[in-house]
């Protein structure tokens, strides 16, 4: 089985949707950080039957992890301590998300004017939809 070293302090991304790692890795820029970052893809799990795991040693300053919702609302995060939880976190989907989700339709304002903020707004809670708010188009899931 592959072990991989307690953190002392930092953040572990976990409940991810097997192979959704690199997708919340990208999103959250971690190519760019100075810490050290290990990505754990298709994890056995007795609730998930297979998860990908992310574990981000230290702090990662004002990054807003809620928004990790949206990719994927099963993600739990846990703030480690001296090596222990200190805080854990069950992802929700937001009411409304900001530069997250991109609008794919070419006549919308996004797509023309390039320093609009790509705003989304919940629409169907069951199903996961957003819509965008200047065109009321709606993400397509992947």
């Amino acid at each position: 089985m592959l072990n991989i070293g307690v953190l002392r302090e930092g953040i572990v991304i976990d409940h991810i949707k097997a192979g959704g790692a690199m997708k919340i890795y990208s999103y959250l820029n971690l190519e760019n950080v100075d810490n050290s970052v290990a990505i754990i893809k298709n994890a056995r799990s007795n609730k998930m039957g297979k998860k990908d795991i992310i574990k981000i040693e230290g702090n990662l300053g004002d990054i807003n992890l809620d928004v990790l919702g949206v990719l994927d609302h099963r993600i739990t995060i846990n703030i480690i301590e001296d090596g222990v939880i200190k805080v854990k976190k069950n992802l929700e989907l937001p009411d409304t998300v900001e530069n997250v989700l991109l609008c794919k339709n070419p006549r919308c304002i996004t797509s023309i004017e390039q320093s609009i903020p790509h705003i989304f707004h919940l629409t169907d809670k069951d199903n996961g939809m957003y819509r965008c708010i200047y065109c009321e188009q709606e993400h397509e899931k992947r």
